[in-house]
């Protein structure tokens, strides 16, 4: 791919992710949605299905040939495995219907089964990521850093989802925060608030951005336990799959997370 291509498939998912999220953002405003349970008991939307169809719609017209995986249309990939889109068109839809502020857009390019670029808009916040290989991440335009690891800032925070303390011992020493967000709890450790950031049931959707934005703003993520979820396989239900993630702003931090993060005996 020449740098024109990569540049032009970047400019197409910023638009998009940004058409997205203000068609979700009318219906926030709003405040009239239908909420049902899945089978899985995660909550979904009309918001949600719209704006996957949307987004679907948008790549199939642009990029016929490519996989589209995501959470409420496609779970799974059947078609070419080269090339290929992640999409979370609600990450944070918990938030959404309670009315708070942290959910957004995840859009991820994928090629050869790993993530290439990620855009991901968080409209009530007005805030902007982006990271792609090579470069480093930005917030709305501007270069973010990790948390510099020798600064003994005192005011991190370790930010997790609702089911780490019920499903696991966590003897972290700083104060939590839940986000309702995987998408931005992650985003949060790239930007340089968080240090260290755990999901223990994502989806793919959820954490494929991540697999950029924390890297390329100097930081560390990977599975707590278990297998990676890259390279990206064929013919798998990714609704089924859940991967417990760990991110971090330095090594230090992520060996302190592996250390002190441990399953509860069942």
């Amino acid at each position: 791919m020449n740098d024109s291509t990569k540049l032009s498939e970047i400019e197409f998912a910023s638009h998009l992710v940004r058409k997205a999220g203000k068609a979700l953002l009318e219906y926030f405003q709003n405040g009239k949605l239908t909420i049902q349970r899945k089978k899985d008991h995660t909550l979904v939307t009309q918001a949600d299905l719209a704006v996957d169809e949307l987004i679907h719609s948008e790549i199939q017209k642009t990029f016929s040939g490519d996989f589209i995986l995501s959470e409420e249309v496609s779970p799974a990939v059947e078609a070419d495995f080269n090339k290929g889109w992640i999409v979370d068109p609600l990450d944070g839809t918990t938030n959404f219907a309670l009315g708070l502020h942290y959910w957004g857009v995840l859009i991820t390019r994928v090629e050869n089964g790993f993530p290439s670029f990620t855009v991901q808009y968080f409209p009530a916040l007005e805030e902007f990521y982006q990271a792609q290989l090579d470069e480093p991440s930005k917030l709305n335009g501007h270069f973010i850093r990790v948390e510099d690891a020798s600064s003994n800032q005192r005011i991190s925070f370790f930010s997790c989802c609702s089911r780490a303390h019920r499903k696991y011992e966590i003897n972290l020493r700083y104060k939590t925060r839940i986000l309702g967000s995987a998408g931005y709890s992650m985003a949060s450790i790239a930007r340089g608030a968080a240090r260290i950031a755990f999901d223990a049931q994502a989806k793919i959707w959820d954490i494929a951005g991540a697999w950029l934005l924390v890297p390329q703003a100097g930081g560390v993520i990977g599975p707590l336990h278990g297998d990676s979820p890259f390279p990206l396989k064929r013919d798998i239900d990714y609704s089924k799959q859940d991967y417990a993630i760990l991110a971090a702003a330095s090594p230090q931090f992520f060996q302190e997370g592996l250390d002190k993060i441990h399953l509860k005996p069942t």
